[in-house]
């Protein structure tokens, strides 16, 4: 009974999701058969798999929308860039769910269907034109998109290109995962065939050539990366401990073959883009009450409508009350996140030296804009300090960030949890910090990430920093207003101060060469607040040595800002639930999590190996089982570290 009430369950999930889909159409009426037989059909389907409502982070575009102020600015939170809300350090925190997760196939398999009937009718020339071939090319990326969130956070995953007729054996065979690397090459193929078929003539709210060629060179660049740092452990195929082994007999894997493969990918994709799309100028104005000219830079984040800046590639509009959200009224005044003294310190100075070198000229951190001071300009730009202004279009009455930055504060709304409070994607424009009435874009894909992309696999793939990794590099540190000769930061590097501060300097427990923790930091520091991080250090293996760590916040016990808050500071309270900030005999700065010891990383961050991927719920072994009730009869296996049993934590 349990059996067949499971299967039932598993093939309406699988087989609805196309009929749901037409039902939300205008044409609903029509069948299927009389469907997807014009572009506009075409584009009606895959507009609604662009994602409508908030951005939840489950594989779909991201945007700016989300309850809670969630949007991918807060995607770094709990890194060492941001301090925020996450349980990914707590080892009993993360267990096996009893149903749901993200073994999904929902929207894989609409797509599917869109596929399967639109590529046949392209094939036999009843569908042709540049139009029908650009939406089948986003129904291919969209595809690849769905696909690359279970990459990175599962791993192995059954690839399935058509839909199934309801079967159980047919369902449970397809239900077997294949191999990472596998998954990674059929999310080339996708984006290979959507190239192909889009072009770049397209509106920039929608998905082009160019966004596919960066989401493969993205795509690549992490599988790439993910089995160069993972290798010999049960992530990757080919090692003793995969439990892929047993379900998979016989399959060879090359980790050295797979890894140069992706990373050649990576620099192919990249290199198309960093070739032809310049970056966006930094003419290093910094917003001011009253004033009337812009930075291009900072407006690519922070402007209603950034399409005419050459390196945006993808973003979301939001024009009428409909699309409108809300992530300035949280930032307006802090949003309860910030980013950390860590990663404060992994900005250089203009002249291209390491804070602690002996002539970098660093001010210090004893106050916060102290730390602006002939700095790196995404750290002036995109970290608003005390006096800066919070608005200047649509107001009169200007308001400013305190002198005293509101670490102490329990109201979410009013907060900053570390005292750097978070820049990027902050507008200018009063009316979008009303509660519901934003209207900033988000920029999706620009092409910065291209350059990046390319510096980092052309030089772990050959060894050295090539012609084109040199151009680039040096195009991103002339944007960000520091010396673009990068060798003389590289010489200035002491990995030994370095791995105090950056997760990112490490890979599998061991500390890596200067010059790959340079193009980390350039990596870190240009997409500051975009929520690249814990990706990054995922594919890196860069958590392995967390072992207590605490992050920090502004230097609130410093002799110049102490004196600023007055007597709003409460620490070393008889009950230390009355404490608003850490005590400065753990630190003179905010340690954020040590306020009380109630807090569930008092005692810092901890990682398990584990946690690198997500588990996969019980009810998807029991559904696959012969009995129904055996999950390890299933034709599925489980993530390393993790069990079949509902509720246990990883090992």
């Amino acid at each position: 009974m349990i059996k067949g009430v499971l299967m039932t369950v598993l093939s309406v999930f699988i087989l609805s999701s196309c009929d749901d889909f037409l039902n939300q159409e205008p044409l609903s009426a029509v069948s299927p058969e009389k469907y997807l037989q014009t572009p506009s059909q075409l584009q009606a389907y895959v507009d609604a798999y662009y994602v409508s409502g908030d951005y939840t982070g489950d594989g779909s575009i991201p945007s700016a929308s989300g309850s809670g102020g969630q949007s991918p600015y807060h995607d770094d939170d709990a890194t060492d860039n941001q301090q925020g809300t996450n349980n990914r350090y707590i080892k009993d925190s993360w267990t096996v769910p009893q149903s749901g997760g993200m073994w999904s196939f929902t929207r894989i398999y609409a797509l599917n269907y869109f596929i399967q009937t639109v590529q046949p009718r392209v094939d036999e020339g009843t569908l042709s034109g540049t139009d029908a071939l650009q939406y089948l090319g986003e129904g291919y990326f969209l595809r690849a998109l769905e696909y690359y969130y279970r990459l990175r956070k599962l791993g192995d995953f059954p690839i399935v290109k058509e839909t199934l007729a309801d079967d159980q054996e047919i369902l449970t065979e397809a239900s077997k995962r294949s191999p990472r690397n596998e998954v990674a090459r059929f999310i080339l193929e996708d984006l290979d065939k959507a190239i192909s078929m889009m072009n770049n003539s397209v509106a920039k709210t929608r998905i082009s050539k160019n966004a596919a060629l960066l989401l493969k060179s993205r795509v690549a660049l992490f599988e790439g990366t993910w089995e160069k740092y993972h290798a010999g452990t049960p992530f990757v195929p080919g090692t003793s401990g995969w439990p892929g082994a047993a379900k998979n007999p016989g399959y060879s894997y090359n980790n050295a073959t797979e890894v140069d493969f992706f990373l050649t990918q990576a620099m192919d994709a990249a290199s198309q883009l960093a070739e032809s799309l310049p970056l966006t100028a930094n003419n290093k104005v910094v917003n001011k009450a009253g004033m009337t000219s812009s930075n291009q830079y900072y407006d690519m984040f922070a402007s209603h409508d950034p399409t005419a800046m050459g390196e945006v590639i993808m973003c979301r509009l939001y024009k009428d009350a409909l699309s409108q959200h809300y992530f300035n009224h949280y930032l307006y005044h802090g949003g309860q996140t910030g980013y950390t003294e860590q990663f404060e310190k992994a900005f250089l100075m203009e002249n291209g030296l390491p804070w602690y070198a002996s002539d970098s000229g660093y001010a210090g951190d004893d106050l916060i804009n102290d730390t602006k001071i002939d700095r790196d300009w995404r750290w002036r730009l995109f970290m608003l300090g005390p006096g800066d202004v919070k608005a200047i279009k649509n107001t009169t009455v200007y308001e400013y960030f305190p002198e005293a930055p509101q670490v102490y504060a329990s109201d979410n709304k009013i907060a900053t949890s570390t005292g750097y409070i978070q820049g990027k994607g902050h507008s200018m424009d009063y009316n979008d910090q009303v509660l519901g009435k934003d209207l900033t874009a988000f920029v999706v894909f620009r092409a910065a990430e291209a350059y990046l992309n390319y510096i980092e696999a052309s030089y772990l793939k050959n060894g050295n920093i090539d012609a084109k990794a040199e151009k680039y590099w040096k195009a991103l540190r002339t944007r960000a207003g520091v010396d673009p000769d990068f060798t003389k930061t590289i010489a200035a590097t002491d990995m030994t101060k370095e791995v105090e501060t950056d997760w990112g300097a490490y890979s599998a427990g061991k500390v890596v060469d200067a010059t790959l923790y340079n193009i980390r930091r350039e990596r870190r520091c240009e997409f500051i607040g975009e929520g690249f991080r814990l990706d990054d250090l995922m594919r890196w293996r860069a958590l392995d040595q967390l072992n207590g760590f605490q992050l920090k916040g502004a230097h609130i016990f410093s002799e110049k800002m102490l004196p600023l808050f007055g007597n709003l500071l409460k620490y070393d309270q008889a009950n230390d639930a009355n404490n608003n900030v850490s005590s400065p005999g753990d630190s003179e700065w905010l340690l954020p999590n040590r306020k009380t010891k109630s807090n569930q990383y008092y005692n810092g961050f901890f990682f398990y190996p584990a946690h690198y991927l997500y588990p996969i719920a019980v009810q998807h072994f029991l559904i696959t089982s012969p009995d129904g009730a055996t999950p390890s009869e299933s034709t599925i296996y489980q993530n390393p570290g993790w069990s079949t049993v509902a509720g246990k934590p990883c090992d």
